[in-house]
């Protein structure tokens, strides 16, 4: 009889134990995930602005793609992109009639967003193989074809033509239109078909400024910019010493700049005044009042605002018209091409003196 009554306790007090065990590891589960789902998840876009993206997807007869942006007082849209992102919508001909499960739905639509704001523009000034980082898991898409023939100004993704550039532009989102899935609407094959397309990615070091610079230097190689590339790779270790934390920029680039039979120091400040620390699309640069300073890398030499004048068609910076702009954007950088170098007479004569 004591016995049995050990073994009754014995029983009670095992399934005591493992419940308030399972209690206690799901409860550290869950805190886990949550606080890992706050660190990592960037804010979605704004009430309105879902409102307006689904309703210009309608009205562009992407119907489909617009009512997972939908939202209402009764229920939350299906999903929402980031801030600062771009969405690639998928033609209702391609997507409606799919029979993926929710969770491989919002996978697809998590990779046809990049994790970077892009107007068509932007995309038609980057090159062949460029990559463009999806929210999916890291993963990334690839621009595959370029065509800048102004009767056809196209771009595709993944080997999928941009149907619909620029249905929906603003501060926080862009999104275009696109004839197909940059993947596999296959519930069996979609996880294994989503990976990162071949390209070519930049170092996503936030700190590394020689990185950016040069990227920055391969293309400006490639668009005939040649002269100002190759002193821009000449300079860009001492540039690296003195701007270790630079993450951003803006740069000037002219087209006839030969220096290289110049002394090193005259060759250095010039090019230093040529990049700003702060990224400016054409735009940004558009809105700021005339006789705004911006700062460049070399100390106590900024250049100015001068506004756009009646005879010229750009934008005026310290008496340089800015003839080519945007000529390569990207997250982190924007170059401009410019007609002539800043300043060239007044840092020669500051050299002599």
């Amino acid at each position: 009889m004591a016995n049995s009554c050990c073994s009754y306790w014995f029983a009670v007090y095992f399934v005591i134990s493992v419940t308030l065990g399972i209690i206690a590891i799901s409860s550290v589960v869950h805190s886990s995930s949550k606080n890992s789902v706050q660190q990592v998840s960037p804010p979605s876009i704004t009430h309105d602005i879902s409102v307006n993206a689904s309703n210009a997807l309608r009205k562009a007869g992407f119907t489909f793609m617009a009512q997972l942006l939908h939202s209402s007082s009764q229920s939350p849209p299906f999903f929402l992109p980031p801030q600062n992102s771009t969405l690639f919508a998928i033609t209702d001909s391609s997507i409606k009639n799919t029979t993926l499960p929710l969770y491989l739905l919002k996978n697809l639509l998590q990779y046809h967003t990049s994790t970077s704001r892009f107007s068509m523009q932007d995309l038609l000034s980057m090159s062949r193989l460029t990559c463009i980082p999806t929210l999916f898991r890291g993963k990334n898409v690839a621009i595959t074809k370029v065509d800048l023939d102004p009767r056809k100004r196209s771009i595709e993704i993944n080997n999928v033509l941009i149907s619909n550039p620029d249905i929906f532009l603003d501060d926080q989102v862009v999104i275009h239109g696109v004839l197909a899935p940059f993947s596999s609407l296959h519930p069996q094959g979609i996880l294994d078909f989503i990976h990162s397309s071949p390209c070519h990615r930049f170092n996503n070091n936030k700190n590394s400024s020689v990185t950016i610079l040069e990227e920055v230097v391969k293309m400006l190689s490639s668009k005939g910019y040649t002269s100002f590339s190759i002193a821009l790779h000449y300079v860009l270790d001492a540039i690296k010493e003195d701007w270790v934390s630079l993450s951003y920029a803006t740069l000037f680039a002219p087209l006839d700049f030969d220096l290289m039979s110049y002394p090193s120091t005259l060759l250095d400040r010039t090019v230093r005044i040529h990049i700003l620390p702060q990224r400016f699309s054409y735009k940004e640069l558009s809105s700021l009042p005339v006789r705004t300073l911006l700062k460049t890398l070399m100390p106590d030499n900024n250049l100015e605002i001068d506004g756009v004048l009646d005879f010229m068609s750009g934008i005026m910076i310290s008496g340089v018209e800015i003839v080519v702009p945007d000529m390569f954007t990207s997250e982190k950088f924007v170059v401009h091409g410019i007609s002539r170098a800043f300043k060239m007479d007044e840092l020669a004569t500051a050299l002599i003196y």
